[in-house]
């Protein structure tokens, strides 16, 4: 005997539910408009302008701006601020981080507050703050001269200038990786006959190299883009203690724009560099947390 099942159609009209059209908003269209003129007036039209003007008269006068002596000198002490000021913050930025991380002591918040100072302060009150330090009227003023070493208007008064704002970054981005990483490993390493140097090159050093790179990344970007703290220590002497930001500005100044804009150019590169190495480093780390 076959049995009908029910019949759950109705005679009439269809009774599924109809949702109702949801009328589109304008509100993200408008936000992501002002989003997209505001950077257009801040950020893309400028840079595209540096460029414009950089090369406005061909790729040779841009090219003949790069061979000009005081360009050359400005831009190869860039480069010796930077291959200094790196090291140094990064042996601090590890020791640091290494401290930090694996050790709870009184003054913690401190220490970290201190570390984050070239942050907060103003690149200009930090180069007067080493002006008043090692200036000639200043704490080792006196003791500098007796013993004839000028650290003001000179080398290593950029150097110091550099290395403050550039301090932050290495210890700041390997804390929270070390942080994350723990201590499991490096205590069963030590349990196993490995020692501290062995600990940190076999065992930490793996385990924190992006972080590592992504803050020496950072340090040497803001090394080689400083322009406030150096031109209080520098005294801007061309040829003599001119970083190439602060050739820009003079060449600005003096009304050689084409310079100005070609070393402005190079400066742009370099971010650009940066922006795409950060780029890299933070897809690796992202594969790195899903595996």
């Amino acid at each position: 005997m076959t049995v009908n099942e029910p019949s759950f159609h109705s005679s009439g009209s269809n009774t599924g539910t109809v949702k109702p059209k949801q009328q589109k908003s304008w509100v993200p269209t408008l936000l992501i408009g002002i989003a997209v003129v505001y950077l257009a007036l801040v950020q893309y039209i400028p840079a595209l302008n540096v460029f414009f003007q950089a090369f406005r008269k061909g790729v040779g006068p841009f090219l003949s701006n790069l061979t000009h002596p005081a360009f050359l000198h400005a831009a190869g002490l860039t480069l010796l601020l930077a291959l200094i000021a790196l090291p140094v913050n990064t042996v601090f930025g590890l020791c640091a981080a290494w401290a930090i991380a694996r050790h709870k002591f009184p003054g913690r918040a401190v220490v970290l507050s201190i570390i984050d100072l070239p942050f907060s302060i103003s690149p200009v009150v930090a180069g007067l703050m080493i002006v008043l330090l090692y200036g000639r009227n200043g704490w080792f003023g006196p003791w500098l001269q007796a013993h004839d070493i000028k650290i003001i208007f000179a080398f290593p008064g950029m150097v110091l200038a550099t290395a403050f704002v550039s301090m932050p970054f290495v210890a700041r981005e390997v804390i929270p990786v070390l942080e994350e990483f723990g201590k499991d490993q490096e205590e069963a390493a030590k349990t196993l006959g490995a020692n501290d140097w062995q600990i940190f090159w076999r065992v930490t050093l793996p385990s924190i190299r992006w972080g590592l790179l992504y803050g020496l990344i950072l340090t040497n970007a803001r090394a080689m883009g400083e322009f406030g703290a150096v031109s209080v220590v520098s005294g801007n002497i061309a040829g003599q203690t001119q970083s190439l930001p602060l050739f820009v500005e003079d060449a600005y100044k003096q009304y050689e724009t084409e310079a100005a804009f070609s070393a402005a150019v190079l400066l742009a590169l370099l971010a650009v560099v940066t922006l795409v190495l950060k780029e890299i480093l933070e897809r690796k780390t992202r594969i790195k947390d899903v595996e």
